[in-house]
């Protein structure tokens, strides 16, 4: 079963989302037979590489709602992560374009290593500070999470991987996606929002029951692995 999911490095509910499906994956029996795609989605694609300012009144002028009210929520979220084992230090993120970001988790995924580039992208944006355009970031980061820094650099130089992300943002506007995170299977189920466990759990045993069954009628000639 195909699993792919939309979110952006920025969004915190996309890491506690993250967090709380992957513990509805681990406690899913069919788990094995399961595949996790990260899909890009960018919630401003338009940000400057670095956002002057403070992020909570950036926020508060976007959503039309005072600074004591944003810093409440980002209060609240860093709760609520730190329940899910997250640590948020929301006041230090620094607010920016995350292109770049998702073109580095393409090549995350070319490694056979996507989801552990997007964990590390997630804690360094939510918990450490770093900013999603600075490329000695990105070079760090990388190598941490088992990439070439010699493809890294490569990636940083060119535009590789930026056709993926504008497909993957497009495919989220045909299927309607306009908040993140979002969780696809196999293109006919979908659960938007940094759900529970449980409901994420309901959201896969739902997905696996529906899949497409063969009926198959034994007893004629046929070849496998052991001969014909």
């Amino acid at each position: 079963m195909q699993i792919e999911i939309w979110s952006d490095i920025a969004c915190p509910w996309c890491y506690i989302g993250k967090r709380r499906f992957e513990a509805a994956l681990a406690g899913f029996p069919q788990r094995d037979q399961v595949e996790v795609t990260w899909r890009s989605f960018e919630l401003d694609p338009g940000a400057p590489a670095e956002r002057a300012g403070d992020l909570a009144e950036h926020l508060a002028a976007k959503y039309g709602a005072s600074v004591e009210q944003m810093r409440a929520s980002q209060a609240q979220i860093t709760g609520l992560a730190a329940a899910e084992g997250l640590e948020f230090r929301l006041g230090d993120a620094r607010s920016g374009n995350t292109f770049d970001a998702h073109r580095l988790v393409h090549l995350g995924a070319a490694h056979g290593l996507q989801d552990a580039v997007k964990e590390r992208l997630l804690r360094a944006y939510q918990g450490e500070g770093d900013l999603m355009s600075d490329r000695a970031a990105f070079e760090r980061l990388g190598v941490e999470a088992g990439l070439p820094v010699d493809e890294i650099r490569d990636l940083l130089a060119g535009d590789r991987f930026a056709d993926a992300v504008r497909d993957d943002e497009r495919t989220a506007a045909a299927l309607g996606i306009s908040a993140v995170p979002f969780f696809v299977a196999d293109r006919k189920f979908g659960v938007s929002g940094a759900q529970s466990p449980e409901i994420l759990g309901s959201f896969l045993q739902q997905a696996w029951e529906a899949r497409p069954q063969v009926e198959v009628v034994a007893g004629g000639e046929a070849c496998g692995p052991d001969g014909c």
